[in-house]
């Protein structure tokens, strides 16, 4: 049995919910319903398969960081070909299981089924971050972080029988035909991540007998109700930990960030429910 790891108290950034007052809270510009409009403008466009639509809910600047470890794609161009590699050839279908919107981001707890050219269907678990920017008026995304574990999914492939093993040689291809060898390579660094071990570390710095220290992001301690009781769902995605987190006020993602080379813990950002 490996052994929890024992962390100091630290400081953890709680984002604060829209409707918290106060004058440090956030200046509200759109409500929560327009940013979540403005996110499910993705899972739409894919299911229309819309490239363009899709791209264009992308800031000029946007970043596409899928999963988080691998190399992110910047830019409207590189976010297309992000698009001709991983969308185009599928059937994607989201189960969203929870969103949690603060300030100007939306959280989706989710997992993604997807279904291949060959009919290998894959289902992945996933906490997809979105950051959102108005830009010429309009909302758009200027920063999507998907936190989900490529060696899962590499996984459920290779154990698809002959679909998988035939979706796999397609898809190489398909990489070095859009990406190129960088971006086969920066793709799979994704497998490198904090794994087990950095989960455990997670789970002890948030339930342990040393869990961090939480409070508002203006500093004042939080409630009891966006206080987490428990977490689940612990996905390791490069350097970074999240997990669903369950407290009297509802369910919420938290994100628990280590160091480059070690299980130190740099930040730990919690979207309560």
């Amino acid at each position: 049995m490996q052994r929890m790891i024992p962390l100091p108290a630290l400081p953890i950034t709680l984002i604060s919910t829209l409707d918290r007052g106060g004058p440090d809270s956030f200046d509200v510009v759109h409500t929560a319903q327009e940013l979540l409009t403005a996110v499910q403008g993705s899972p739409d466009a894919v299911t229309a398969g819309d490239k363009e639509r899709w791209v264009n809910l992308y800031c000029e600047d946007g970043v596409v960081n899928d999963p988080v470890g691998s190399a992110p794609h910047v830019g409207k161009a590189a976010i297309a070909r992000f698009y001709d590699t991983f969308i185009a050839p599928n059937t994607i279908n989201f189960h969203v299981d929870n969103d949690v919107v603060s300030g100007m981001s939306v959280v989706r707890d989710l997992s993604l089924e997807t279904i291949m050219s060959t009919g290998a269907t894959l289902n992945v678990p996933m906490h997809l971050r979105y950051d959102l920017v108005e830009e010429n008026g309009a909302l758009k995304i200027q920063r999507l972080e998907a936190h989900w574990e490529l060696a899962t999914m590499i996984r459920q492939l290779l154990g698809a029988g002959s679909a998988g093993l035939v979706a796999s040689a397609k898809l190489t291809p398909q990489l070095i035909g859009n990406q190129g060898v960088a971006g086969v390579v920066g793709f799979m660094r994704g497998l490198q991540s904090v794994g087990s071990k950095g989960k455990q570390a997670a789970r002890a710095a948030l339930e342990g007998d040393h869990a961090v220290d939480m409070k508002f992001i203006d500093g004042e301690p939080i409630s009891e109700a966006h206080r987490p009781g428990s977490c689940r769902k612990f996905i390791a995605a490069g350097r970074t930990v999240s997990a669903t987190t369950q407290s009297p006020s509802g369910n919420g993602v938290v994100f628990v960030r280590f160091a480059p080379r070690s299980l130190d813990i740099e930040a730990t950002t919690l979207f309560p429910g």
